[in-house]
């Protein structure tokens, strides 16, 4: 949308906003290198010159922006660099210093103030930022959760009016480190403290130079990413027979531990760590999964004592190692003589024989007392000798 206002000095002056006019492209003629000259613009295919009538810092910065010449040195009115040809396009520019291009600064159409070639505007830009470098001062790149990360961000080749340094991470809009330095100074050391792993990430560095007007900040560095290990304590317990006392274990009888973690790490293992009397061992099993179980066929007394469970990984060429679980004592009994499977079996052995006896005299009884019952001769001719009837012979007279 057109916008503008008139106002009334000698005749009638119009004020015209928002790049209307459309101009294609910006450049520098005439100066020392590509960031410093006489400025014109392109439009209407023809390339014209700007009026110096009200040129200042911030409408010099906006064109040094625009063709990423970093800030404006100085502003220059008159033929400097030469006088120009051709239209003027452009008559008291009023930029405000934070616009990407002069097509979006307001200018005045019109003007009745007098301007020639005489009058053409330009600039001495500071030149191109030059792109930083950041390395990292710590021998690797791997970092245990509470460890401090130090960058050396610089400039290869010399570029004056540093301001500041800053340390950004990707994702992040702020920077997460700001270093002033002092004149001249173009390499800092940038440091990240108590790191933990939701700053593990690509990061990159910039800076800033500060002009006549406004701050600028360079193109960023080339990326660095880091890794943060935060290894949670892992969890364990361990199973027996059902017969063991809780925190002991049946001599003889089997027995495992099992470590868990809630994290899972390329080529970690869980360590079992025994502490008893006589010194320390130690079981280690890859974590192939969050969980993993030592097992234990026939506990002996050398099994007795405390047990730590930890979770151990390398990653970068460092090892990481997690805090040690709460100790869990386990205990190595006897069995108990009453209760052993031994002197179990021989009770039910015996008590299984004692039972069949008593049955099978019991069942002889019972078939001894049905047998026919004698006649009264015969109840007096025989005689039962050990559940036997005996015949017995009669005289007869």
């Amino acid at each position: 949308m057109l916008s503008f206002f008139c106002i009334f000095l000698t005749g009638l002056s119009c004020v015209l906003w928002d790049g209307v006019l459309g101009f294609d492209e910006v450049r520098l003629v005439n100066g020392d290198d590509k960031c410093s000259g006489r400025v014109e613009v392109l439009r209407n295919n023809q390339w014209g010159t700007v009026c110096d009538h009200g040129w200042d810092f911030r409408d010099a910065h906006v064109v040094c922006l625009q063709l990423g010449c970093g800030f404006a040195e100085y502003p220059v009115q008159g033929p400097t660099f030469g006088s120009g040809s051709g239209e003027i396009w452009l008559r008291h520019v009023q930029c405000s210093g934070h616009e990407s291009s002069l097509e979006h600064c307001a200018v005045v159409l019109n003007s009745n103030f007098p301007c020639t070639h005489q009058n053409d505007a330009g600039v001495k830009c500071s030149g191109s930022l030059y792109m930083p470098t950041l390395t990292l001062l710590s021998p690797h790149t791997v970092f245990s959760s509470g460890e401090s990360v130090r960058f050396s961000c610089y400039v290869l080749m010399g570029q004056s009016h540093i301001s500041d340094f800053y340390l950004h991470k990707e994702g992040v809009p702020t920077p997460l480190v700001t270093q002033r330095v002092d004149q001249g100074q173009s390499r800092v050391e940038l440091t990240l403290l108590d790191v933990e792993t939701f700053q593990q990430g690509s990061y990159s560095c910039r800076y800033s130079v500060m002009g006549n007007f406004p701050l600028q900040r360079s193109p960023p560095s080339n990326s660095i990413n880091i890794t943060v290990v935060d290894l949670l304590t892992p969890h364990h317990w361990y199973n027996t027979s059902l017969e063991a006392p809780p925190g002991s274990v049946i001599r003889g009888h089997s027995f495992n531990i099992t470590c868990s973690t809630l994290q899972q790490y390329p080529g970690a293992s869980f360590q079992l760590r025994l502490v008893r009397s006589n010194g320390t061992l130690r079981h280690s099993l890859p974590a192939l999964t969050p969980s993993v179980t030592f097992t234990f066929p026939s506990a002996q007394t050398s099994d007795e004592g405390y047990y730590y469970c930890l979770y151990r990984v390398q990653l970068g060429g460092r090892t990481f190692v997690s805090r040690e679980s709460q100790p869990l004592p386990i205990s190595v009994r006897d069995p108990d003589p009453l209760l052993s499977p031994m002197v179990i079996s021989w009770l039910v052995s015996g008590l299984t024989f004692v039972i069949a006896v008593i049955f099978i005299i019991t069942v002889a009884k019972l078939m001894c007392n049905k047998q026919k019952q004698p006649s009264e001769l015969e109840r007096e001719t025989r005689t039962c000798v050990d559940n036997t009837y005996v015949a017995l012979s009669i005289n007869k007279l």
